[in-house]
């Protein structure tokens, strides 16, 4: 049963409710229509009628960056040794053997996971169009439409940010895994991202894959697609040091300044990775105010190095987190990694506090997706919530007025006991309501891509 406005309004009763600076007992959350109509603070016990959630409750928690099909990647790449050059090679092998069907049972069964990790609306990078070898599928959407249709099976939002991929680098012609990617040219990508359509779960944005993916002379078209729409706009960037070698090589400025020079950095445009950059780099996304998201699970498992996030905000960059190949799935665990990497970089603790991780993982990444009326527990907001046991093994102990510090430095996706979207709840004590079993659909379907 794929994802339904809410039928009746329904008040929420939560134990426990971060508020965005402090955490709250007894908050009292009325929704009707998908919204937070009132939040009622000093409530001591569940109204008539409410439902109890019992625990922390946060903001529905958003993944800013994620590839489905990498899911069923998830265990075999970490055999052995390599790069994330040889990381990919593994990768194509699995892109090669997706079809609209398979992609739609695998991404469904992902986004799946990701409710009961008390993720409530995911963007999705999306460049895997045609079928092997560029053939167009009959409807030219038919991977997309896969994607918009699994996330709503699942239950969550989604951004399906549409990726233009042309080139294997540089100017040099698709490869031959790569052929399925491409549109030929960013025009006729543009066209074929017009047919695209929003609805009640699902918005539309647009994606560089990365500077070598995408010729120079072409990323205007795609921001300028965006920029109309009023669309976000994502792009990898400098995720490899070999990547700003060979830009320079080309083009003789980093990626950061290639994208600046062709009008693709602004505040609706958000740079995954930002691992390499330098000073310059750092000034040009903070004074534009691009943002940037941090995958710190993959980073590690690729072994990307850690980007200078704390540097990037204080010049201007908000933060925001996503799981990318999905190592992991578990946003809680993205937040904590990327402060303790800072502090395994520099020796020093602290960088970021609760609060400032929790809002990079739920109203900042929302606002990368363009979903800026989600991602705070407010009346007007969108009616998604998360909510954490404080009496796991993991979280038990600590007073509930640290149970922020406890969620971020202590808590896993194993903890999340409910997921609410539009007010509607997709998990329940841990169960998700819409797919029955998640570890057999997972299963079933990477065993029906992998062979």
């Amino acid at each position: 049963m794929p994802l339904t406005p809410q039928a009746t309004p329904t008040t929420y009763w939560l134990e426990h409710a971060w508020l965005g600076t402090h955490v709250e007992p007894g908050v009292a959350v009325d929704t009707a229509d998908g919204r937070i109509t009132a939040v009622r603070t000093g409530v001591d016990t569940p109204p008539p009628g409410a439902t109890a959630l019992r625990g922390l409750t946060l903001p529905g928690l958003a993944n800013a960056h994620s590839h489905a099909f990498h899911r069923a990647l998830r265990g075999t790449v970490q055999v052995g040794t390599g790069t994330f050059w040889t990381w990919r090679e593994i990768m194509y092998s699995v892109a090669d053997r997706l079809t609209p069907d398979t992609y739609f049972a695998l991404a469904r069964a992902a986004y799946a996971e990701m409710a009961l990790a008390g993720i409530t609306c995911v963007g999705e990078f999306h460049y895997l169009h045609h079928a092997p070898g560029g053939t167009r599928y009959s409807d030219p959407n038919a991977m997309g439409e896969a994607l918009l249709a699994a996330a709503a099976e699942a239950g969550i939002r989604i951004t399906l940010l549409d990726t233009a991929y042309l080139s294997a680098g540089f100017g040099a012609a698709p490869n031959h895994h790569q052929l399925r990617f491409s549109d030929g040219t960013a025009d006729r990508w543009a066209e074929r991202a017009d047919a695209l359509k929003e609805r009640p779960h699902a918005r539309i944005g647009a994606a560089i894959h990365s500077v070598r993916a995408v010729p120079a002379g072409q990323l205007g078209t795609v921001a300028d697609w965006a920029r109309a729409r009023q669309a976000p706009l994502h792009v990898h960037l400098s995720e490899q040091t070999a990547e700003n070698d060979a830009c320079r090589d080309a083009h003789g400025v980093t990626p950061t300044r290639l994208l600046a020079d062709h009008g693709a950095l602004g505040p609706r445009t958000t740079a995954v990775h930002a691992t390499h950059l330098t000073d310059e780099d750092i000034a040009l996304l903070g004074g534009s105010h691009t943002g940037v998201c941090m995958c710190p699970t993959t980073e590690r498992d690729l072994a990307d190095g850690i980007g200078p996030a704390v540097r990037v905000q204080q010049q201007g960059s908000p933060l925001s987190l996503g799981s990318d190949s999905h190592a992991v799935i578990d946003l809680l665990e993205e937040a904590r990694a990327m402060e303790l990497d800072e502090r395994l970089r520099t020796r020093t603790r602290g960088h970021w506090t609760a609060a400032a991780l929790l809002r990079a993982a739920t109203a900042d990444g929302h606002a990368a997706l363009g979903w800026d009326d989600a991602g705070t527990i407010e009346a007007g907001s969108l009616a998604d919530l998360t909510t954490i046991a404080l009496d796991s093994v993991r979280t038990a102990g600590p007073p509930p007025r640290l149970a922020a510090e406890t969620a971020v430095f202590a808590a896993s996706a194993a903890d999340v006991r409910h997921t609410i979207v539009g007010g509607r709840q997709i998990v329940r004590d841990g169960v998700h309501t819409l797919v029955p079993d998640v570890p057999t659909a997972l299963a079933a379907s990477i065993a029906a891509v992998r062979g």
